[in-house]
């Protein structure tokens, strides 16, 4: 009687250990230091800032921290700043998102030189900003003897402080939108144009929808920057009390009085709106993050 001859045992392949980053890879003393160095540098440069300016405005009780915030020069100045920040918010969105969906969406020439006029704010200081406009509408500027003579005033009232802050802003919202825009293409809104929607109608239910986390984040920016606006709003407002100082305005001119806690008072208002504004940031950041994910699976 035969054997019955069993098959070889199949050689055991060899397992490659998994590539480590090596950033990873790095000792624990080197990211303990690391990890160290990092939080210290926030404590120093932000979270004690922060919480200096919430202890200076409390430091002599909740009654004076109220007066400071509701005497006619505060209110005011908060009045003009929620102003400010409702004109040149809604401009700016509307500008954003035209200029996003023409750049993203379309192909036409100058369309290099309209994205590099988009960042002009960011490469240009917020002071030269204001005084380009005290150039155009001051009283010997180009415009300002027509202005006079029409009794037009723009420079040291409220429309100039509109203009400035309209033009250091006016980046965030296309900025936003424009790589969010190029990322999705424009296959969507093609669709529903071959299929008889308008273009009013394709933007409303297609394009929309698709942006509204992105256009909500950069809205978001853009008023922030615009409440806490200080290098141009400076130039333009000619820190006239009670009519023409937005809240960091009014926050210099106290401090420079020697009024520290009705500065500070003042300070903690544009503090809150910069936590509530990170918290904002935060929320809306993971909605993108979670709804590109979502788009990408699909």
């Amino acid at each position: 009687m035969s054997a019955v001859a069993t098959p070889a045992t199949a050689p055991v392949p060899r397992v490659e250990p998994a590539y480590t980053p090596s950033a990873i890879a790095e000792p624990f003393w080197v990211r303990a230091l690391l990890i160290t160095a990092a939080l210290t540098f926030m404590t120093l440069f932000l979270f004690v800032p922060l919480v200096a300016v919430f202890v200076e405005a409390f430091k002599k009780g909740w009654q004076v921290y109220l007066t400071s915030i509701t005497e006619p020069d505060a209110i005011a100045a908060i009045k003009l700043t929620l102003l400010t920040a409702v004109i040149a918010v809604p401009l700016n969105l509307v500008f954003g998102v035209a200029a996003s969906w023409a750049i993203a969406k379309f192909e036409f020439r100058g369309k290099s030189i309209l994205l590099t006029l988009i960042d002009l704010p960011f490469s240009v200081s917020p002071v030269i900003s204001g005084l380009i406009y005290v150039l155009l509408f001051g009283a010997q500027g180009w415009f300002g003897e027509w202005l006079q003579a029409h009794d037009i005033k723009i420079l040291f009232a409220v429309p100039g402080i509109v203009i400035a802050t309209v033009f250091i802003t006016f980046p965030f919202v296309a900025r936003e939108l424009i790589p969010l825009m190029q990322s999705q293409g424009s296959e969507e809104e093609e669709a529903a144009l071959v299929l008889g929607a308008s273009g009013f109608r394709t933007f409303w239910h297609v394009t929309l929808p698709n942006i509204k986390w992105g256009l909500l984040y950069g809205v978001i920016l853009c008023n922030a920057r615009a409440m806490g606006e200080f290098g141009a709003v400076s130039v333009v407002s000619g820190h006239i009390r009670g009519q023409t100082n937005t809240i960091p305005l009014q926050v210099e001119i106290l401090y420079n009085e020697y009024n520290f806690a009705a500065a500070f008072a003042i300070a903690s208002l544009l503090a809150l709106l910069a936590l509530v504004t990170l918290a904002l940031k935060s929320f809306i950041e993971w909605r993108l993050h979670h709804a590109m994910s979502s788009t990408d699976q699909e």
